[in-house]
């Protein structure tokens, strides 16, 4: 059956009962009260969703007031708290920069210690090497001189190199005795054929011999103290170098964090007194409109009850049994023509219903679409000293300086780096968390979409289901006063057809109520009319009178067969109507709960939507921080990294050039040193 059958085949049916509708009138009251009736429910359900939006709106006055009151108090807690705390980062920041400069300060000193014990130990070591060669070479001269004289061989002795080496000793010894150089000097001196006839030079030569070792002895005791001590000294500075450095990575990374948290802190500062002013200011607008809005509700309250006195008065006054009496009187009843319905009215209807009964479908929305359709048919973030102390000043500055720059660059490359690696994670972080609040928001707004087309879903399944119950509630109405007019006009017809019968068929003449008969006997006490001439003899019209019985026969017979199939249609109608009503409140309940778990999703989602966006939030002003922060190391450190070496270089170039002055200042022969040191290359 397609839909353009079953619309051609509804116009039609309208088309023919808006004739029927023509000739028949609905009773004014009834419409009037109808509508006041209507207007009572109307203001009493606007009055339930106002109330319903009053209470929600207080609730909020009440829980927004308390939430922005403690929001305000915390704010002004933060604002009042933070400047300290500023102050107090500042000041660590000042202390850890001192800090710093004092451990880089005692580092380099450290070092400086190493190099200078190293050079002192390069020079002792040199002067032992040069000390104990020359006694050895001494200790070994005089040796083969005293072999040499107890075996008799002292002239073979006197003709080698170590008596030459002997004989220079003994000229330069100046703590050896007079005598003792003498008489060496003599031995030395005289010719091969010399040989001595006592000791004498022998016990000599043995006690320069042990006053050699033991000089040896104590000059490589002293050398090995020395060494000891020098590695001692060294092991210690190296430790405390090391302790140093850690000291050094460990407050630049202080440093570098607190530098971000101050930037931090201090536009938090600035956030907090803007969210406070205008927390303040929400607060106090808050409170006025709230307050207005109570003075309001209680105006609409006195309103809407004397608005539904009035309705409730007007009502009763029209619903009054002696105005419905007098209206009875008054105004015109519903004409006869329910029994004037016509056959192709009441046909094309029943073809209509037959035809749609057998277009429905199993499912339940085709069902309810067409059992909607078949309702319808049934009616909706100066002197040299002081020069050269002054060259020793000024090396000693630019040393200062250089060791400034050295730490200087030693800080900024860390600080860069640590801050980079930071800029980094944050700016990762960040770029993951917008994707987040992005899909949070489309997934809200899905959301949002869905919860509002089932709300529109609900709604207009909730307007047809109202149409719906006040179209069966009018078809049984109107079948009520159907079978009730029916049932009076079979009533009326009985009599009528009695009455016939007692004049013109007193066997089938039944005797009347006694309401009737009360009725019947207050008019027989009217007066009768004069008699006229006495005509003749009456005849009975008794054919005539069974016509007309049995035309009433007829009348009361078409009144049973129209009771008997508006019966049928109610049944029907309210069977539909019981099912219609079933299947839309599984369908309500089915969306309403859907309503319920999306709500449910968008809320959680809101609140991560939230929360994402207040780790974003912290998260953009610490990228903020983070950013400046490297902004104010590159305009602090930009200029030194790219000079760094440039400067080291001019800074060693003045120190040298510095120093050949002093030197030169202080009586230096630098080709002097030169070929001492040329000769010192070819040893």
């Amino acid at each position: 059956m397609k839909i353009a059958a079953v619309v051609a085949t509804v116009v039609a049916v309208h088309a023919a009962e808006s004739e029927e509708s023509a000739a028949a009138q609905a009773n004014p009251i009834r419409k009037v009260v109808t509508m006041l009736q209507t207007m009572q429910k109307k203001v009493e359900a606007e009055g339930e969703k106002q109330k319903e939006l009053f209470d929600k709106f207080m609730c909020y006055c009440k829980n927004s007031g308390g939430d922005l009151a403690t929001s305000i108090a915390d704010a002004e807690t933060k604002v009042s708290e933070l400047p300290s705390a500023v102050e107090e980062a500042e000041g660590q920041l000042g202390q850890l920069k001192e800090d710093l400069k004092k451990a880089q300060t005692d580092r380099a000193a450290a070092k400086a210690a190493i190099a200078e014990a190293t050079a002192i130990r390069e020079k002792e070591a040199g002067e032992f090497a040069g000390v104990s060669t020359d006694l050895k070479t001494n200790i070994a001269a005089v040796g083969k001189a005293i072999a040499a004289l107890e075996k008799g061989a002292g002239g073979a002795f006197l003709q080698t190199q170590a008596a030459q080496t002997l004989k220079n000793l003994v000229e330069n010894d100046s703590k050896m005795l007079d005598v003792d150089r003498d008489d060496l000097t003599s031995f030395l001196s005289s010719d091969a054929s010399y040989a001595p006839q006592s000791g004498a030079i022998t016990g000599i030569l043995k006690q320069m011999s042990d006053t050699m070792t033991a000089s040896l002895n104590d000059a490589t005791a002293s050398e090995n103290d020395s060494i000891k001590t020098f590695d001692e000294l060294v092991s210690s500075k190296n430790k405390e170098i090391d302790a140093l450095t850690a000291a050094v990575e460990t407050k630049t990374t202080q440093i570098g964090e607190l530098g971000v948290q101050i930037v931090q802190m201090k536009e938090d500062l600035s956030d907090a007194g803007e969210s406070l002013l205008e927390d303040k200011k929400f607060l106090a607008d808050l409170e006025k409109n709230c307050a207005i809005k109570e003075k309001e509700w209680a105006v609409i309250c006195k309103t809407r009850s004397e608005e539904l006195l009035a309705l409730a008065d007007t009502i009763k006054i029209l619903n009054d049994d002696d105005a419905l009496e007098m209206f009875k009187k008054t105004l015109p009843g519903a004409s006869a023509s329910l029994m004037q319905v016509k056959v192709s009215s009441s046909s094309m209807r029943e073809q209509a219903l037959a035809v749609l009964q057998a277009a429905r479908g199993e499912k339940k929305s085709d069902r309810q679409r067409i059992d909607y359709i078949m309702l319808a048919i049934r009616g909706k973030k100066f002197g040299f000293d002081k020069v050269i102390k002054m060259i020793d000043n000024m090396v000693e500055l630019l040393g200062s300086e250089q060791q400034d720059d050295n730490d200087k660059k030693e800080y900024c490359e860390m600080q860069l780096d640590n801050a980079d690696d930071k800029k980094k994670g944050l700016e990762r972080d960040v770029s993951k968390l917008e994707a987040a609040i992005e899909t949070s928001k489309e997934t809200i707004t899905t959301l949002a979409g869905e919860i509002k087309a089932l709300g529109d879903g609900i709604a207009a399944l909730d307007k047809q289901v109202a149409e719906a119950t006040e179209q069966r509630k009018e078809e049984n109405s109107d079948y009520t006063t159907l079978m009730a007019n029916d049932a009076a006009a079979k009533d009326i017809l009985a009599f009528a057809k009695n009455r016939l019968n007692k004049f013109y068929n007193p066997k089938l003449y039944k005797p009347p109520a006694a309401s009737f008969v009360q009725v019947s006997a207050h008019k027989q006490l009217d007066a009768p009319p004069p008699a006229p001439e006495a005509p003749g003899a009456y005849e009975k019209k008794g054919e005539e009178s069974g016509g007309v019985i049995a035309m009433i026969d007829s009348l009361v017979k078409d009144l049973d067969t129209e009771m008997t199939e508006a019966e049928t249609e109610e049944k029907l109608a309210q069977e539909e109507y019981e099912e219609l009503m079933a299947d839309s409140a599984q369908k309500r309940a089915a969306d309403s709960k859907s309503i319920t778990t999306k709500e449910g999703e968008k809320a959680d989602t809101e609140t991560a939507l939230s929360e994402q966006s207040e780790t974003h939030k912290s998260t953009s002003k610490e990228l903020m921080a983070t950013l400046e922060y490297i902004q104010s190391l590159h305009a602090d450190c930009d200029w030194l990294l790219k000079y760094f070496d440039m400067r080291k270089e001019a800074r060693a170039g003045e120190i040298d050039s510095l120093k050949k002055a002093k030197a030169v200042l202080s009586g230096a022969d630098f080709s002097l040193v030169q070929t001492k040191a040329k000769k010192f290359l070819r040893h």
